[in-house]
């Protein structure tokens, strides 16, 4: 992240200091100034006063690019059946000796994934683009380009040759990963080094980017008759988002309340020579923050494990459930965990317990969720079902879902809030970095996981 010189930049450039970690500088904290105040217990020293969130605008500026790191993503998935049904489906391309339509969603899981993990983990240690506006600008620039790619293969008729239509959109989505894992922990990065609830605005727009997507598949399906149509609405919904996350991030420096924050990060950071500037410590940020990044891995891990894998396959056990057989998974399963997940990270602008000692808690009780919806009625597709129903009252499963839901929200909340703050102002970018970091690696670690999903009831 450092450069040989000072950045340019009037917001974000910075200097890295030698390594000069204080493993007790947690302690000399009142209890809980640790928990999210790394930033502000340097007002007193440096004898400035702190601004106000006039409108609460920096707040949603980050909740907003919260939204944009996932919108693009959220649309592919949302365009499901534009992909099979459409594209690769029987009547409307030509025979092929290859199914491109059987396994297109999880080879696009594996197609976005891999790069989204290994960008994360790369963006910590390598420069992509210098600094860390160069990073942003440039990634959201090319995920627009990427879009504007999908739409107009959209516009195209690929029935004649739907194995390059497959590889090109395959293509596609690992350059759009690619940069959106860039996009994605540079904003982390960023964000920080101001108060913690900042960091989980960034994670409340990524969920309030589910609640999203989910209504407008709603609201396409009853509008369009066309997967086409629809399908291209979602990519030019994803451009819009991604053009007001670009304008609103240069916002920021205009704003007293940032350019305080920042001021204080840079005052953190003592002076040095270019060879110094290298001298990140990334292994002690690393280890004085791992509890925070263990939970975020496990909060996440757990989540993808079995949402949407194994949860989008239960199925109902009562014929007089208020939803029917066409809306149960829609409403019981994506709209139950978009809308819960959003409250749960919306409930950490107001109350942050347990603190950052006693998370682990209620992290590791989340792993009972696994077994809780394997014993509900869950049935892979094409497959039959050996374990008996343990579960079979389809309004205990979706209190489950619920509280699943609602536990990933919150508790990855607290979770990408608490990292940055256990490590001194000056790395809080760094461990901010890392926390993104762990979420990829959480959520892939869970996609793989959920592939057992069926060897359990089987």
């Amino acid at each position: 992240m450092a450069e040989g010189k000072s950045e340019k930049s009037p917001f974000i450039g910075r200097q890295q200091a030698p390594v000069t970690l204080n493993p007790s500088w947690e302690s000399k904290l009142p209890p809980h100034d640790s928990n999210g105040k790394g930033s502000q217990s340097m007002l007193g020293k440096l004898g400035l006063p702190a601004p106000k969130d006039k409108y609460l605008i920096v707040f949603f500026i980050f909740l907003l690019h919260g939204v944009g790191t996932l919108m693009p993503w959220n649309m592919f998935i949302t365009a499901k059946s534009y992909f099979e049904d459409f594209k690769f489906g029987t009547n409307n391309t030509v025979a092929t000796d290859v199914n491109y339509r059987t396994h297109f969603m999880q080879n696009m899981s594996f197609a976005s994934q891999i790069p989204n993990l290994i960008f994360n983990w790369l963006n910590i240690f390598v420069n992509f683009g210098g600094d860390l506006t160069s990073r942003i600008v440039y990634s959201i620039i090319f995920e627009m380009v990427i879009l504007l790619v999908t739409i107009v293969l959209a516009m195209l008729d690929s029935s004649q040759w739907p194995g390059i239509f497959f590889w090109t959109t395959m293509v596609c989505i690992v350059l759009l990963n690619v940069c959106n894992g860039i996009y994605q922990n540079t904003i982390y990065g960023i964000v920080a080094s101001l108060p913690i609830k900042y960091t989980g605005a960034v994670v409340l727009g990524s969920n309030i980017s589910g609640c999203f997507t989910s209504a407008m598949a709603l609201i396409s399906g009853e509008i369009f008759d066309s997967k086409r149509t629809a399908a291209i609405y979602y990519f030019v919904t994803a451009i819009l988002v991604l053009l007001l996350c670009f304008d609103t991030y240069f916002a920021l420096p205009l704003n007293k309340f940032f350019r305080h924050y920042e001021t204080i990060s840079r005052s953190s950071e003592k002076k040095s020579d270019s060879k110094q500037q290298l001298n990140v410590p990334y292994w002690q940020i690393f280890k004085k923050s791992s509890p925070q990044l263990l939970n975020i891995f496990l909060t996440f891990f757990v989540t993808l494990s079995v949402f949407p894998s194994i949860q989008s396959n239960v199925h109902r056990s009562d014929p007089d459930f208020i939803f029917g057989p066409n809306y149960f998974t829609l409403f019981t399963c994506f709209l139950t965990f978009n809308v819960f997940a959003m409250l749960g990270s919306l409930t950490t602008s107001w109350a942050q317990w347990p603190g950052p000692r006693f998370l682990w808690v209620p992290v590791v009780l989340r792993l009972v969720f696994i077994p809780l919806f394997v014993m509900c009625n869950y049935t892979p597709p094409d497959k039959v079902r050996a374990l008996p129903v343990f579960i079979d009252n389809d309004w205990v499963y979706w209190g489950i879902a619920i509280v699943m839901a609602y536990s990933s929200g919150y508790l990855s909340s607290l979770g990408m809030m608490y990292a940055p703050q256990t490590v001194h102002a000056k790395y809080q970018t760094t461990a901010g970095m890392y926390a993104a970091a762990m979420l990829i690696t959480g959520i892939f670690s869970g996609v793989l996981f959920s592939y057992l999903g069926p060897s359990f009831v089987i």
